[in-house]
């Protein structure tokens, strides 16, 4: 692999792990900041909730951007707000402000991530789309498990507003590297209007993803509680048990594009699907058998997220003319999906006694993004900067 693309895919691979770490470390400083603004814990939860609603109300807008206007001025843009963003989060008078600042971070983060997927994905040469969306994809869900101890650490040593000045530094380097690094690329100026056909047919696509992360997270939102009350873990243990998720999560990504470049977008995609539906019935059965559970806790993220990679990958192939919007409709459909996926999961174990059943409806979720995966669409020839890697 040449300089050029390493160059291409470590910058990706950071700057998703950046956003990855600003969405996963604000629930552990929850309670910090909680005391710091007396206020109560539901309250201080509002910051997690207006970054996901603005990350899905405007990424569509920003990936629609980007495929007429080019990517690596959003980007930037993106990379800017995120450092304003995060002084802001830091050093925010009152709640009110602390509110803005989080609304101003899913602004930035939505228009960067579902970017950098698009971006990637207009580089990547046709035979290789999956691994180098693999590798990018697997910064994020380094920060899935990674930004937790991250955010813990630091507020243990310098205090919980260190955490937001730490990314708005790396932020700022991260702004000046992209808007380097991109400035090469051409940008695509094939995107259609938003209110063609087209959009119908794309919204049909991720919803695909919306149900995927109803089967994820219907269950992943309350793993630890549903870990002590069914196994009575301590809090080592299931700090352990969203290790071995987490390094499942990286590996199924990484290895997910090796699959989807050999065997093809559909095929893995779909077989995944088939194989997570499976996991779901043996967590269900083998819950609370003890040292099993970090095996199949491992299993169900290698498998759930080498299914979204791969179809990540689909989409940047079959809508190579407006890949930036579908990279973002896909991200609000993920968004959309985690926030269902924790209703449904909330509604189970209150409704249908307790956790047991929560692994079984997963399953049904993963069999239904299943069926709708299998559903075509025609497929437009995709061009690469690189003709080789």
């Amino acid at each position: 692999m040449e300089l050029k693309v390493r160059v291409y895919l470590s910058v990706g691979w950071i700057t998703l792990f950046l956003m990855g770490i600003d969405l996963f470390v604000v629930s552990p400083l929850l309670p910090f900041i909680s005391e710091a603004y007396n206020i109560s814990s539901a309250m201080t939860g509002w910051m997690v909730t207006v970054f996901a609603v603005t990350y899905a109300f405007f990424a569509p807008f920003f990936g629609w951007l980007s495929d007429k206007n080019g990517r690596r001025a959003l980007i930037t843009f993106g990379l800017v707000l995120f450092v304003i963003s995060n002084v802001l989060t830091a050093f925010a008078p009152s709640f009110f402000w602390l509110i803005v600042s989080r609304i101003l971070a899913g602004l930035s983060v939505a228009s960067i991530t579902p970017l950098i997927y698009a971006i990637i994905g207009d580089i990547a040469p046709p035979n290789r789309t999956g691994t180098w969306l693999s590798i990018v994809v697997s910064g994020h869900l380094t920060a899935l498990w990674a930004g937790a101890p991250f955010g813990t650490l630091l507020e243990h040593f310098l205090g919980w507003r260190s955490v937001f000045v730490v990314m708005a530094i790396i932020g700022a380097i991260l702004a000046v590297v992209n808007y380097n690094i991109w400035k090469y690329i051409s940008k695509n100026n094939s995107a259609r209007n938003l209110l063609t056909g087209n959009l119908l047919r794309m919204l049909g696509s991720v919803s695909v993803t919306t149900i995927w992360a109803i089967s994820m997270y219907a269950l992943y939102v309350y793993l630890g509680a549903a870990l002590y009350s069914e196994n009575r873990f301590s809090s080592s243990e299931i700090a352990l048990a969203t290790t071995f998720y987490g390094i499942g999560a990286v590996i199924g990504s990484l290895i997910s594009g090796q699959l989807t470049d050999r065997f093809g977008e559909r095929k893995i995609s779909k077989v995944t699907l088939i194989f997570l539906t499976l996991i779901f019935v043996c967590l269900g059965i083998f819950f609370t058998s003890g040292d099993w559970i970090y095996f199949f806790l491992f299993m169900w993220a290698l498998v759930g997220y080498a299914g979204f990679t791969s179809y990540q990958a689909r989409l940047a192939v079959e809508y190579s003319n407006d890949r930036g919007i579908v990279m973002a409709w896909n991200n609000t459909a993920l968004y959309i999906g985690i926030t269902l996926g924790s209703m449904i999961g909330g509604f189970v174990i209150s409704n249908w006694g307790g956790y047991s059943f929560l692994p079984y409806v997963c399953s049904v979720a993963a069999i239904i993004s299943f069926i709708l995966s299998t559903q075509k669409v025609q497929e437009t020839k995709k061009e690469s900067a690189f003709s080789d890697t």
